[in-house]
């Protein structure tokens, strides 16, 4: 199988096919915009210049204001992040990977650079390293989305390169080419535009089943088909339920705030989820490691979305977190569900 030299991963957004290297330098300046949002190191007007700037394609104007900018302030890292999107759009690949290289080793606690790392690798082919860049990505943040799904695309290219080796050291093998075809046909119906049958990403696509033939007219003489089952009308929100929900997430970003461990462990239902496989007890130790130790957490909670549907519901917000040397800003989704008076978080995500 010839290996594309474009890359499998998105730097915000999962993607697959031969339309990698557009949707990854489109989505590589969306996640620059967001990254560590407002910083105490910097004027918002200098990031919204160097933004202005790879928007609008001037990428050499753009690369020169921020090492402007890292003259003085060597180690802000919205800039050094903003440097190694603006080196990665211009072709200077080993100068990205060097840039977000040092910023997993300046601030291990960021999600974003690791995966933007498994990007570059990802373009070179280096499937191992990209690999491992997105597994320490998920480490970081459990709830990163994004880099659980990236992952996915990374395990479906080893896994061509494993089937396809397989071929040549045994062309017999019956069973091996349909699992290499079925993968093959993922990335190829994504270079035409087109979604593979099951529309979902690799991460998320389950083993295939040949198709089904379809059904034969029916005889002339059949039946009438039944009228078709209405859709379910979703329960209408009970009053107040909106504000209720609003005000448990307003409640745990300010326990985490607070550092007040009983009241953000006890935002979570008895059932709720971690990602990434973690035991409820382990996600709980881990929680407490990083948010104990700090001198200071702000977390904000801005353009809140709730949507209530009977005792389950979804808020939606643009959340900033900021902490000793750390300021980061992303979209996070919360489901919940009503126990008793309360509302509980029962999952989280972060980056959708």
């Amino acid at each position: 199988m010839t290996t594309p030299a474009t890359p499998l991963l998105s730097a915000s957004a999962p993607l697959a096919g031969a339309a990698w290297r557009t949707t990854a330098q489109r989505a590589a300046i969306a996640v620059a915009t967001a990254f560590l949002c407002a910083t105490a190191q910097a004027q918002p007007d200098d990031y919204a210049e160097v933004n202005r700037l790879v928007r609008a394609g001037q990428l050499g104007d753009a690369l020169t204001k921020v090492d402007q900018y890292l003259a003085g302030k060597p180690k802000d890292p919205q800039m050094r992040f903003l440097k190694g999107v603006i080196q990665t759009e211009s072709g200077k690949t080993t100068d990205a990977v060097t840039t977000f290289t040092q910023l997993t080793q300046d601030f291990p606690e960021l999600p974003e650079p690791y995966n933007n790392l498994a990007v570059l690798y990802a373009g070179q082919s280096q499937f191992d390293k990209a690999r491992a860049a997105l597994e320490m990505a998920i480490r970081t943040n459990p709830s990163y989305a994004t880099a659980h799904e990236n992952l996915g695309d990374v395990y479906a290219k080893l896994a061509s390169q494993a089937y396809s080796k397989a071929l040549q050291l045994d062309s017999n093998n019956t069973a091996v080419s349909p699992k290499l075809n079925l993968i093959r046909t993922l990335f190829a119906a994504d270079a035409k535009g087109v979604k593979p049958a099951a529309a979902a990403p690799a991460s998320q696509q389950a083993a295939a089943k040949p198709a089904t033939p379809a059904a034969a007219p029916a005889p002339v003489a059949a039946a009438p088909a039944a009228p078709p089952t209405p859709a379910p009308v979703p329960a209408a929100p009970t009053p107040g339920a909106q504000g209720d929900v609003e005000a448990a997430v307003e409640a745990w970003a300010k326990a985490w705030s607070n550092k007040n461990m009983s009241g953000y462990l006890g935002a979570y239902a008895p059932n709720f989820t971690p990602t990434g496989g973690q035991s409820r007890k382990d996600w709980e130790s881990e929680r407490r490691s990083r948010i104990v130790p700090r001198s200071r957490i702000e977390v904000g909670i801005n353009d809140l979305d709730v949507n209530v549907n009977g005792d389950r519901a979804t808020a939606r917000f643009h959340q900033t977190y900021r902490s000793d040397a750390t300021n980061v800003s992303s979209r996070k989704t919360l489901e919940m569900v009503k126990s008793g008076n309360r509302w509980l978080i029962l999952r989280e995500s972060t980056g959708s």
